[in-house]
């Protein structure tokens, strides 16, 4: 009987692999932007044939001649204006890789056409672009979603399940540290340069960039939780490279019952995304996308490499695909609009705080 269930569950788990792949093959996606980064990752699935791309909206033709060349894209998916790419091309969702300033724009041109829209972290520059997002969200009724790099880390997931199963009792604290050498250090391309340290286009520096990472994990973490108060510290140790904005950041969120530190820099040694959560009883240390380390009041020490995740959460583009198909809700996860809107209150209320050099009461 045994011999029986084993290649029955493979069967199983290979029949749901192989239609999460078939539905984001067949998804008609519009890329919003070419000035983030963050692209390459849809365009190399366009150019091995793993997303279907209808249309390319980016002003910048410079922009056209260099991700075409470099991902195969012929001419005609390029256009200079969102609206006239949609209009003709119909897709079932568009993707926003521009200045995080410009998402509302994306936003304002889908929701009347009742397009999906997923945004690159943050959900926006500031708060009241945010709540434009929303009021359009909820006047037509679509989904606004935020994607992070962690959302997709198995380790955060098997964290969230823990706390959840109680194991370490209720959360008292948080700490996520996010952060690199630096965008210019790293080699981040001039056009990502150019809105990532602008105060306008970004919203802020370091803060905005890598503080919504810890913002939107405490935010799951606590259900959707409203935080009582933020305060924040900005610092500025590289004016010569970044002249407009704070290349590092320390948040404190307060919740009624835990605190949340959140870590954002572009000052890190070397690139880091890690996440902790003191419980009651215990401790757990996300290291990074699979490793974790834990340690119970007993003096139980552990440490354990995390399997990966199962479709649809396990990928921005499968899980987008079960959201347009009604198989997630997108409605209280680390891509919501919910808990993106309260990532964009901590991130408001602590340049306030900073601003203000005191406490935000929310």
């Amino acid at each position: 009987m045994k011999n029986l269930i084993k290649p029955f569950l493979f069967t199983l788990l290979l029949t749901a692999f192989l239609s999460a792949a078939n539905a984001q093959n067949s998804l008609r996606l519009a890329i919003a932007g070419l000035n983030h980064n963050h692209v390459y990752g849809i365009l190399n699935r366009y150019k091995s044939g793993k997303a279907n791309i209808v249309g390319i909206a980016e002003p910048d033709k410079a922009l056209w001649v260099k991700f075409g060349k470099q991902f195969n894209i012929p001419d005609s998916l390029f256009f200079t204006d969102l609206k006239t790419m949609v209009l003709k091309t119909k897709p079932d969702a568009v993707l926003g890789y521009n200045a995080a300033a410009n998402h509302v724009d994306i936003v304002e041109v889908c929701a009347p056409l009742h397009i999906l829209v997923m945004v690159e972290k943050p959900l926006a520059a500031t708060l009241s672009q945010a709540k434009r997002m929303e009021t359009l969200a909820n006047k037509y009724g679509i989904k606004v979603l935020t994607n992070y790099e962690t959302t997709w880390y198995p380790s955060n997931w098997d964290i969230y399940n823990t706390v959840n199963a109680g194991t370490i009792g209720g959360i008292r604290k948080m700490v996520a540290h996010d952060g690199h050498q630096g965008p210019k250090e790293i080699g981040c391309s001039d056009e990502f340069l150019a809105w990532l340290t602008d105060p306008v286009l970004n919203g802020a520096g370091a803060l905005n960039d890598f503080g919504c990472y810890g913002a939107d994990l405490m935010t799951w973490m606590m259900h959707g939780e409203r935080p009582i108060a933020v305060t924040a510290v900005a610092r500025h140790y590289k004016p010569a490279i970044y002249p407009k904005v704070e290349d590092d950041a320390t948040v404190i969120v307060e919740y009624k019952s835990a605190t949340g530190q959140i870590e954002g820099s572009w000052n890190w040694p070397f690139s880091i995304k890690d996440f902790e959560v003191y419980g009651e009883t215990g401790y757990l240390h996300a290291l990074d996308t699979s490793h974790i380390v834990s340690r119970l009041r007993e003096n139980i020490k552990g440490s354990k490499t995390v399997d990966p995740l199962a479709a649809p959460i396990n990928d921005p583009i499968i899980y987008l695909t079960a959201v347009l198909h009604n198989q997630l809700p997108g409605t209280d996860d680390q891509a919501s609009l919910k808990y993106n809107m309260i990532v964009m209150e901590i991130l408001d209320a602590a340049k306030r705080s900073i601003a203000e050099g005191k406490r935000i009461t929310l």
